[in-house]
């Protein structure tokens, strides 16, 4: 699924989302240019192993704003409703991302913009586009980070005395 995406409304997000979540087969993801707000939950729900970047796009994360307008009792459910959805948001990116609520809620309070490394580092994403294929290469040269079980496992044990 490539994705270039400013974000949009959270329920039309969530539409997609949720479809995601019931198909059966795995589900590549791609950012292709920027994925920012809502586009930046849809490229995080890949499956993972698969979440991709082009080397040169822009990753976004941020809490859903509104624009409630009216009386004062429609604002005030409009607020309650995106503090709901805000919740819902913010443990929809704690499992893609493996982060804490904790550590969501704190990246998520102002609008933080990432580079595809800063979105790996973060877990939105698993793999950068390094460069395409070259003449007589048949894949891409992909930049993955190391599993720190993984990196740890391949340490020498030290010696006992």
């Amino acid at each position: 699924m490539y994705i270039n995406s400013p974000g949009g409304m959270v329920t039309s997000g969530l539409a997609i989302y949720d479809t995601m979540q019931y198909i059966l087969n795995p589900i590549c993801t791609w950012c292709v240019g920027q994925a920012a707000s809502m586009g930046s939950l849809l490229l995080a729900a890949g499956t993972p192993g698969m979440r991709h970047s082009l080397p040169n796009s822009r990753i976004m994360i941020h809490q859903p704003s509104g624009g409630a307008r009216g009386q004062a009792t429609d604002i005030a459910i409009q607020a309650e409703e995106i503090m709901k959805l805000k919740k819902q948001l913010y443990s929809i990116y704690a499992k893609h991302t493996k982060q804490s609520l904790q550590v969501i809620e704190s990246a998520m309070e102002r609008d933080r913009y990432m580079s595809p490394m800063e979105a790996q580092e973060f877990g939105i994403l698993d793999k950068v586009l390094v460069h395409p294929p070259q003449d007589g290469e048949d894949e891409p040269e992909l930049v993955q980070k190391e599993p720190v079980a993984a990196a740890t496992a391949a340490e020498p044990a030290p010696a006992s005395t």
